[in-house]
């Protein structure tokens, strides 16, 4: 195993020496988490990940693979973080949710979650702390989903640790649920939806890309107290993005585009069912319809810049695992 000696201001700014031995990954079971943790792997970190299921094939595929030790437990459950960052370095919080279901509500997952992880990051004496957060998070929101992820940086930005916050766009790669969500529509279906006008813009970023600035940022100094926005280099609409979805599949689809206020019946109506009566988180909810008439676009040059990222064009990105209709 590699250790890698790195010195560190910390909050007296004096210099202090450390070692990254152990890295402690929250949601590492996730589509991002997945990317981080063979990244970590790749650059022979030591990881110990939190898993609410020791059982699940994702959590023996991550054991297997990457040699991960397992601690289990839940976010939302402080007693069972108590001894989880025992020898840990540093901290990478990824656990988040774009749609609400039981008690997973954004309040829960978000603020309470994070509360609880950095009480024990806190409680550890670990000092380095890294944050998943999203594009558009900000003081007074609009959306409960950008007002909770507020809220839980709020908690990192004054927890006195060494903190570094990651704010991505639309993050896209072979497991995400957004490209290939309308892959798959395109391939039953003569028609698309495509709701919000040119208003609804974004930078859509790929997993690989998102993964390379969490692990650079473990070992980059001025990296900490700094939040970045993570974003690709091209603004989009999501009909641009559509009409590259399936240019590159070589297809041909009617887009329909959805009046807001039909999109958000609809939307009312996949909460009723999936929030209420199965309790699952639904595919499309009101807040999402907040967010996607915002747009989501941001400046990614100082994360470019610091960790010597080059974000790839989302066509070229999304070829690399679309399959081509022959």
């Amino acid at each position: 195993m590699n250790r890698f000696a790195h010195t560190w201001p910390n909050h007296q700014s004096k210099i202090i020496h450390h070692k990254f031995v152990k890295v402690f990954v929250t949601g590492a079971s996730g589509f991002v988490g997945r990317e981080i943790l063979r990244h970590l792997y790749a650059a022979e970190h030591s990881v110990r990940i939190l898993a609410r299921d020791r059982r699940s094939l994702r959590v023996h595929k991550a054991e297997a693979e990457h040699r991960v030790e397992i601690h289990p437990g839940n976010v939302l459950h402080a007693p069972s973080l108590v001894g989880a960052l025992t020898d840990c370095d540093a901290v990478i919080h990824l656990v988040g949710i774009i749609s609400e279901g039981g008690e997973s509500t954004f309040e829960n997952i978000h603020i309470r979650g994070t509360q609880n992880i950095v009480s024990a990051t806190q409680q550890a004496k670990v000092k380095r702390f890294i944050q998943m957060s999203a594009l558009g998070t900000r003081a007074n929101a609009v959306s409960r989903y950008h007002q909770s992820k507020w809220a839980a940086e709020e908690i990192v930005r004054r927890s006195g640790l060494d903190f570094t916050i990651f704010r991505p766009s639309i993050i896209y790669g072979p497991d995400d649920q957004f490209v290939n969500l309308f892959a798959r529509m395109s391939r039953f279906s003569p028609v698309l939806p495509v709701m919000g006008g040119e208003q609804s813009r974004f930078q859509p970023i790929s997993v690989g890309d998102v993964a390379t600035c969490f692990l650079r940022a473990l070992t980059e100094p001025k990296s900490i107290g700094q939040t970045f926005d993570l974003c690709g280099g091209e603004v989009l609409t999501l009909e641009v993005i559509l009409d590259q979805i399936l240019s590159v599949m070589g297809q041909r689809r009617f887009k329909l585009h959805v009046p807001l206020g039909v999109a958000r019946y609809q939307a009312a109506l996949l909460e009723f069912v999936f929030a209420r009566l199965l309790g699952k988180s639904p595919p499309l909810n009101r807040d999402q319809l907040v967010m996607l008439q915002e747009g989501n676009v941001g400046n990614p040059q100082p994360a470019n810049d610091l960790f010597e990222s080059k974000p790839i064009p989302f066509r070229e990105g999304i070829t690399r695992y679309l399959k081509r209709d022959e």
